[in-house]
């Protein structure tokens, strides 16, 4: 099926939200978004309201777009949705998946296993994009999807920022192996399973907060605060020449 403009202009920048190049907290005009993109005004102002009505934007009067701070209260809280709403597209996925989605499945559970370890994590995060997509088309429930979708792309932003702005580095054997774990248990058909593999990858993700708060600037997390920064520099340095 041909992607529309309008849904080009959507993967695309939502992709620039996950690698963080569309800056948490930046401002920026749609005209700029069209330069990022290479997409006409109509196709990136219909993303732009998609991805706001997603509140991964945020449509600010006489100020433009503004890229949607990371709140990790916030997504904590999400996260618990995220795992109820994946239990019951697994749930459905093992149960009403056909031969040709079964054999999908096992073609991107043969990719994973055989580029262990080579995997860069923009690499993983578009196989991570065809998994998702192929559990939902098997799920066959469309009503799920406006809200799962967001929340994967939440989750996706807050991985780019767990591996590449702390300690832990860009090492994704366990989450390729909690993700190769989920596609062979639903593959075969096995639901509690396929459940069970996919609370273990929500309790990898679980396990990102502390981890996040403790070693991330708030800065990388809202951009808007180096204003803040600045301004607080800026007056202690008045306070200084005036004493």
């Amino acid at each position: 099926m041909p992607v529309s403009l309008s849904d080009a202009a959507y993967e695309r920048i939502e992709e620039l939200l996950v690698c963080c190049e569309l800056k948490p907290g930046r401002f920026l005009a749609t005209h700029d978004l069209q330069k990022l993109t290479g997409f006409g005004r109509t196709p990136v102002l219909q993303a732009v309201n998609r991805l706001a009505a997603d509140t991964l934007l945020i449509v600010a009067p006489r100020h433009g777009v503004q890229i949607a701070p990371v709140d990790l209260t916030r997504d904590r809280v999400l996260l618990r949705l995220r795992r109820d709403m994946e239990r019951f597209v697994i749930r459905l996925a093992t149960e009403r998946s056909g031969a040709s989605q079964r054999n999908q499945m096992l073609h991107l559970k043969r990719h994973l296993i055989e580029r262990r370890g080579e995997l860069n994590l923009d690499q993983f995060n578009l196989v991570d994009r065809r998994i998702d997509k192929l559990f939902m088309a098997a799920a066959g429930e469309p009503f799920v999807e406006s809200t799962l979708r967001p929340l994967h792309t939440i989750f996706r932003r807050l991985g780019w920022i767990y591996h590449t702005q702390t300690g832990r580095g860009v090492n994704l054997n366990d989450t390729v192996d909690g993700h190769v774990a989920v596609i062979e248990a639903v593959a075969d058909g096995q639901v509690d399973k396929a459940i069970a593999a996919s609370d273990h990858l929500m309790d990898f993700v679980e396990g990102m907060f502390d981890v996040l708060e403790r070693e991330v600037s708030p800065t990388l997390l809202d951009c808007s605060l180096d204003m803040l920064d600045d301004t607080f520099m800026e007056g202690a340095a008045l306070a200084r020449i005036e004493a």
